[in-house]
């Protein structure tokens, strides 16, 4: 028994995987694990959509776990150098924002995903 082929858009995104992992061995920053992705999926959003996100709100997301454990792996990504913390009119609380090595990656993650729609 033989399994289904992958059509045409499954196709596309499975190439875009392909190209994301190569880029994943550069030497750019340290590699992330998958709890701190998240975080950095939900950092680079508000950051796109021009929202602000502090480090008690990132905290307050209980469907990314307990807020020690999400201060410990924003702890992680500052030293890994993925995320930045920002002052605020209220010097107690600090927004996040990419790093701009972050926002390369994003960039390269981009071209993967339109070469893979090429299909090259």
């Amino acid at each position: 028994m033989s399994g289904m082929k992958p059509n045409a858009t499954a196709d596309v995104y499975l190439r875009f995987l392909q190209l994301a992992e190569a880029i994943r061995g550069l030497p750019a920053l340290p590699q992330l694990d998958p709890l701190e992705e998240r975080i950095l999926s939900w950092v680079a959003r508000a950051s796109q959509q021009q929202e602000r996100l502090s480090v008690r709100d990132m905290m307050a997301k209980e469907e990314l776990g307990a807020p020690a454990t999400i201060h410990g792996r924003l702890k992680s990504m500052r030293e890994k150098g993925w995320i930045i913390l920002v002052d605020t009119e209220d010097a107690r609380r600090k927004q996040l924002a990419l790093t701009r090595d972050a926002v390369k990656h994003f960039e390269r993650l981009a071209r993967c995903m339109v070469q893979a729609t090429r299909g090259s």
